[in-house]
């Protein structure tokens, strides 16, 4: 049965939901070991579970004859874009609340609204454009400009990181809206996991003994450096679910952004900030700043208006073009 539009708007909304929902768990679990273990080793343990079962959506949807690609170096470069977005997010998240990370991150669908310009040639008008601004008002204002380092208690930079995440997210997604075109959703998770686990394996051999690590203080850079070790009994519970968890991420947002176009499908990632909240809140005892909250606000707010903005002017497009046929 061919799809409509509409049927396959919804579809890009219901994954985007699920696969935001996996991104908040992936979230804690990860925040949960990074007082143990060193980033590219869970991400390394992660993407090998991962892959397996990306491999097995890949059978589903045709075989592995799906994964020939005639488009090999953007399909690399998308790869490189999620590690730096994953791995600049996760080494943020190591020392910052679940929901502050969370927030700044969040700035991706206002990244993507920007770039959906050059790159997808899409029209974006004043008032999509103002909201825009308004959000990263709220980006800023969560940086609190006005107070010193002390009072932050964290690197600013570190602040910053979950910022580069949200665009290097942003150029990613776009690249999937175009690629989506001719490769399946599984197939997109596989090469994500591969590149996950080539560049965790590449970490492993310079700094996996943790010979880098000596003299660090920087909890964050810790958490980049530290060596491997064996996981505990208990913990490879963890590792398995984020394997999973990787899997189901991998396919959703792919499938999400492959079906609908972003400016449907962006402002349902939005989803992760009440999520981030309630997970911080009931592991780490964590309620944000009254910045975080005026922040997740405006940057939330200036997204939906954004996506209603869009959906409106949608319609009246529609309008226009069945009155044009009579």
């Amino acid at each position: 049965m061919k799809q409509t539009g509409t049927t396959m708007a919804t579809a890009g909304i219901v994954y985007i939901l699920v696969g935001m929902t996996a991104i908040s768990v992936n979230d804690m679990l990860i925040k949960q070991l990074s007082g143990d273990y060193p980033l590219h080793q869970i991400v390394f343990v992660r993407s090998g579970v991962g892959i397996l079962f990306s491999l097995i959506l890949v059978q589903a949807e045709g075989g592995l004859s799906i994964l020939k690609t005639r488009q090999p170096f953007l399909h690399l470069l998308r790869g490189l874009l999620v590690v730096v977005s994953n791995m600049t997010y996760f080494v943020a998240l190591a020392v910052l609340p679940l929901a502050d990370a969370t927030a700044l991150f969040f700035a991706a669908p206002l990244f993507i609204t920007l770039l959906s310009i050059p790159i997808l040639g899409e029209r974006v008008g004043p008032m999509r454009m103002a909201a825009v601004v308004v959000g990263f008002g709220g980006v800023i204002l969560m940086q609190r400009p006005w107070e010193g380092t002390a009072a932050l208690e964290v690197n600013r930079l570190v602040l910053l990181l979950p910022v580069v995440s949200a665009l290097t997210y942003a150029l990613l997604q776009l690249m999937t809206r175009k690629l989506g075109a001719t490769t399946r959703a599984s197939a997109l998770a596989v090469y994500i996991q591969a590149m996950f686990i080539v560049v965790s394996a590449l970490f492993y051999v310079i700094a996996g003994g943790g010979r880098f690590v000596q003299g660090v203080s920087d909890p964050s850079l810790i958490f980049l450096l530290r060596a491997w070790i064996w996981p505990g009994e208990g913990d490879w519970v963890y590792l398995l679910g984020l394997g999973l968890n990787s899997a189901i991420i991998g396919y959703c947002l792919a499938q999400a952004y492959r079906l609908a176009d972003a400016a449907t499908v962006a402002p349902f990632e939005y989803v992760g900030l009440p999520l981030a909240v309630l997970w911080g809140w009931l592991i780490w005892h964590e309620l944000p700043d009254w910045e975080v909250w005026a922040g997740m606000a405006l940057i939330a707010g200036s997204g939906l208006f954004v996506f209603f903005r869009e959906r409106a002017r949608a319609r009246v497009v529609a309008r226009t073009e069945v009155k044009a046929r009579y």
